[in-house]
């Protein structure tokens, strides 16, 4: 059985995909208490639930999933919708976890249900409905949508998806570019091909930074990023693992999220590495005044470290960095994470929530 997205149209497409928000359930009161993270250990026994309905499921790091429910229909005797209320109760009774589902006709429109909907709440859209569902929404809540692109589109008044949906694609690709403007045209019409591609086991491993408060500050999303950075690379190392590519993701106030992802020069689990590529993707985000509610590092693609070749050099520095970092391992695993970490760990407190992919 293989993942899609069904017809590649929005429009008409039957709704049987489902993408899954994890939320932790009575850990305290108002909107900032329902998006704690998620553990480890927590998000792996949500992902066997949804395996228990399908087994197309994309895991979404640190706390959603996409799942293809096509082939479960019959079996269950349920739409859907059905399936997605059952998920949504079995999540809360065994594990106390609310889950917020859009279901639709392909992923795109199934993460954008879900992006609008309560804690707790399964939001549909159907096929014959894409349209209307689009039309008002701003040009930043289709997903891959980021800040600067918006501002782009803003700037000749595409400010809604309904006003990109009904502009000439040539117009779209001259703002925006060939390939981007056709995407977000293709987009604003409901339209997304992409499968939904169950994950390979021990793939990814990462990590997420919920700030305190909606943070504008460049700097200390930096300092988030470094901490991250840092966490991810001794768990690498401790797992005699690698990374070759690394991925950002950026949630905002709005609860959007912008994705994006950087191959490395070479599969590496050194901090230093690993800070410079999330430097390198934040910075070309161009997020200036956003306001940012979480950030989280994924290390993918990871390989096993004696598998990985690393290009000598001459730096003194470079060999330096390397030595500490191997006595900063030793420390942890003697006296505890706490022995050794960055200075940023300090300067400024944080939620973690750590992960690995299924």
């Amino acid at each position: 059985m293989t993942g899609g997205s069904g017809t590649p149209a929005g429009a008409g497409a039957p709704a049987e995909m489902l993408y899954v928000r994890f939320r932790a359930a009575g850990d305290g009161a108002g909107d900032r208490g329902r998006d704690a993270p998620l553990d480890e250990e927590t998000y792996g026994h949500l992902l066997r639930l949804l395996g228990q309905f399908t087994p197309v499921i994309e895991a979404l790091p640190p706390d959603a999933a996409l799942a293809d429910v096509r082939g479960a229909l019959r079996y269950f005797e349920r739409d859907a919708a059905g399936i997605a209320e059952l998920i949504r109760l079995r999540a809360l009774a065994w594990y106390g976890v609310r889950c917020t589902i859009g279901v639709a006709g392909n992923p795109l429109l199934a993460r954008m249900a879900a992006q609008g909907a309560a804690p707790g709440e399964v939001r549909r859209v159907p096929g014959d409905a894409v349209a209307d569902f689009l039309d008002r929404k701003p040009a930043a809540a289709l997903h891959g949508v980021g800040p600067a692109t918006a501002r782009a589109l803003c700037a000749y008044g595409l400010d809604s998806v309904g006003r990109i949906a009904a502009a000439p694609p040539a117009t779209l690709q001259r703002i925006l570019g060939a390939k981007t403007g056709r995407a977000v045209y293709d987009k604003a019409r409901g339209i997304d091909p992409s499968p939904v591609t169950p994950n390979a086991a021990a793939r990814s491993m990462g990590a997420e930074h919920c700030f305190a408060h909606d943070e504008l500050d460049p700097d200390r999303r930096r300092r988030a990023l470094l901490s991250l950075a840092d966490d991810l690379g001794a768990r690498l190392r401790g797992s005699a693992r690698a990374a070759r590519a690394l991925t950002l993701t950026v949630r905002y106030a709005d609860r959007s999220t912008t994705t994006r992802t950087r191959r490395l020069p070479e599969p590496t689990a050194h901090g230093p590495a690993l800070t410079d590529a999330a430097y390198a993707l934040h910075a070309a985000l161009g997020l200036q005044r956003a306001r940012v509610r979480s950030v989280s590092l994924r290390a993918e693609d990871l390989c096993r470290a004696e598998h990985a070749a690393r290009q000598l050099t001459f730096d003194p520095a470079e060999d330096k960095a390397r030595r500490i970092e191997a006595a900063v391992d030793r420390a942890r695993e003697r006296f505890g994470e706490a022995a050794a970490r960055p200075a940023a760990k300090l300067a400024q407190p944080y939620s973690r929530s750590a992960y690995r992919g299924p």
